[in-house]
């Protein structure tokens, strides 16, 4: 899998294969090395695709890290891991950079058994203190009082609340914990809410940041305080941040030293201070003021949304190449962003809820012609659900977009919040099933499983774009209750998808095909899969049945009663995990209502799925088209092979 011979590496990159080789360099060498390492960045990820931006506003920061602290032995933890492919290669992965994201290759985030240097697993945004924390603390129990503690985490990652309960935490321990806040005004989405203001008003207060420098010059010159210059400098710095900026300083006050803001694009400077901080005991906090994108023009003035994942472009230009030009179905995430317009046009009381996946979502559709009916609560997912519920009490229908592998973070309050009251809450969950790239952190394996044990909870699924208009339709119809449409990452199949709404009878299933030797049962996308591999079994003369279910709950018993006392062999069809699933259910039906039949469940396996694209993934789990041809045709030759018996 290794192609890095076209990518020029220059000629201090070439040298690092490691930390230990980066601490070789003098300091002033640092600007050279992180100008070589953003060009190998720019140059590989313009072909190969990944997380552009966020990785190129940290360049400089990672560089110092490495050169400062004695990772791995220091525990480096990159919030989210957007922003770790500098990381990735200073850490003796360069030579297979170019395989990031593609299957076999690397993980598009840090990942614990790919590296050392990967001291713990993310994706998912706001980890970091948290996990430094328990490895700092544990680090004080084992008597390592040298080792040092290291969370990088970005401003809109700052706004959850398992951030907020790590800061606090940590503020009542004494350990060697530093925090980075990589402050670049961005997560994927602008970010919101008051934190965002706050981290403003103190990156951009003249007054205070030339006051601040002022009195560091100051004390730095008068020898009279000696050895305690360091504490008067603290207390007067107290007062100064406490009187400039009208409040105490809100990390302060949580007991961390807090040191900033100052240039992330800064290597030397950046080095220089770490260095200091590592002789700083306690909990520290150091915010760093950097650019998404910094150093390729397009991406530091472009939309940073855009830059945060453009796929394939042109590193000269900045043009980002489209896939095909020829007219083909939405995504999905679009079908659901242009609908939900069409339907609060029609129902005052539909309000559209995010938490930070305004773009990723579509949500930003309707955020520009409704900008008071569309809510991006930032990245606080628990939030999200109790926020929807709230609204939901007074008469408002919300439509909560939470992809589904971020919706498990709120998986309490949907129950506690949502369920339990029996509101009127319609859960949109996105990128369903296996989604690609991203891997085992991002796939969205697991939700039919767990919303289909939850009272009152209905869990549904379409297999194209109509069904998911027609759902969402149905899903905003008065009193349904708790409502989930989960649909996965990606286009569609219709071309002509924009038709009159049509309410679908809840827990109802629809036949696809007739048939008479084997029934297959589908939930969702998948359905497409099956209506492939029917073209193969036409052209060998089999008669197989097909059914859409829609619904993993309520399931449709009357349509299900008919297929048990029709077939012997059935075959179920799912995007989710097969433990709990779709397939599942069709068990439990089975066996309440004493039907015996082969039932053959297909869908993702007991384990975590790791990355590849989307075919790729769907093949080696076996429900592609191609698995579904080989299952079916793997039943009739035993079926044939007993009657001959």
């Amino acid at each position: 899998m290794k192609d890095n011979t076209k990518y020029y590496q220059g000629s201090l990159l070439s040298k690092i294969n490691c930390p230990a080789d980066l601490k070789k360099l003098k300091i002033d060498q640092l600007d050279q090395f992180c100008a070589e390492l953003r060009k190998y960045i720019i140059d590989i990820v313009s072909e190969k695709g990944g997380h552009f931006g966020a990785s190129l506003g940290v360049v400089e920061l990672t560089t110092a890290l490495h050169y400062v602290f004695n990772t791995p032995y220091d525990q480096l933890v990159w919030d989210v891991g957007h922003q770790a492919y500098g990381h990735k290669i200073l850490t003796g992965r360069k030579e297979l950079f170019s395989t990031n994201r593609i299957k076999n290759g690397l993980s598009g985030f840090p990942k614990r058994s790919e590296s050392v240097y990967d001291t713990f697993g993310v994706g998912h945004a706001s980890t970091s203190i948290s996990a430094a924390l328990g490895m700092a603390i544990a680090s004080k129990s084992n008597g390592d009082k040298t080792k040092q503690h290291i969370a990088v985490i970005g401003d809109g990652s700052m706004t959850a609340g398992l951030a907020f309960e790590g800061l606090n935490h940590a503020g009542a321990e004494n350990t060697n914990l530093l925090v980075i806040l990589n402050d670049n005004c961005m997560s994927i989405d602008p970010a919101v809410g008051a934190l965002k203001e706050y981290l403003t008003d103190i990156s951009t207060s003249k007054t205070y940041n030339r006051a601040r420098n002022k009195i560091w010059k100051v004390l730095g010159k008068i020898s009279q305080f000696g050895p305690n210059a360091q504490a008067v400098a603290k207390k007067v710095e107290g007062v100064v941040k406490t009187t400039l900026l009208g409040e105490s300083n809100y990390f302060e006050s949580l007991n961390f030293r807090y040191f900033g803001p100052i240039d992330g694009h800064d290597a030397q400077h950046l080095a220089e201070v770490l260095k200091d901080l590592k002789e700083i005991p306690g909990p520290k906090i150091l915010h760093c003021l950097t650019v998404k994108g910094k150093g390729f023009k397009p991406a530091e003035k472009g939309d940073s949304t855009t830059w945060h994942a453009p796929g394939v472009f042109d590193k000269y230009t900045g043009e980002i190449y489209k896939k095909n030009s020829t007219k083909t179905p939405p995504k999905y995430q679009d079908v659901f962003g242009e609908t939900i317009i069409e339907l609060a046009n029609a129902n005052k009381d539909i309000v559209g809820i995010t938490p930070a996946m305004l773009t990723g979502s579509s949500l930003n559709k309707m955020m520009e012609v409704m900008p008071d009916r569309t809510y991006d609560v930032g990245i606080a997912e628990q939030h999200a659900v109790t926020f929807s519920a709230g609204m939901a009490t007074q008469g408002k229908l919300p439509f909560c977009n939470i992809y589904s592998s971020f919706m498990q973070r709120a998986y309490d309050q949907v129950i506690h919040d949502v369920a339990l009251q029996n509101l009127n809450v319609i859960f949109c969950l996105d990128r369903g099933g296996l989604v690609g790239a991203d891997g085992a952190t991002h796939h969205g394996a697991f939700d039919i499983a767990y919303f289909r044990c939850i009272p009152n909870m209905i869990v549904s699924a379409p297999m194209n774009e109509s069904e998911l208009r027609n759902l969402m339709y149905t899903a905003q119809m008065p009193n349904q209750g708790p409502f989930s449409i989960r649909y996965p990452r990606g286009k569609g199949v219709t071309l002509d998808w924009r038709k009159p709404f049509k309410e679908i009878k809840i827990g109802s299933g629809k036949k696809i095909t007739d048939g008479e030797e084997i029934a297959i049962l589908s939930l969702g996308h998948p359905g497409n899969f099956v209506i492939t591999a029917q073209k193969k079994f036409k052209q060998e003369g089999l008669n197989i049945a097909h059914y859409d279910m829609r619904f993993a709950k309520p399931l449709d018993e009357k349509l299900l009663h008919k297929i048990f006392k029709k077939f012997d062999v059935i075959v179920t069809v799912e995007d989710g995990c097969l433990q709990g699933g779709f397939g599942s259910a069709i068990l439990e039906f089975m066996s309440n209502h004493n039907y015996h039949a082969t039932v053959k469940r297909l869908g993702i396996p007991d384990e975590f799925i790791h990355h590849g694209t989307q075919e790729e993934l769907h093949r080696d789990c076996n429900y592609d088209s191609t698995a579904i041809i080989k299952t079916v045709n793997k039943i009739l030759a035993k079926r044939a092979l007993s009657k001959v018996c």
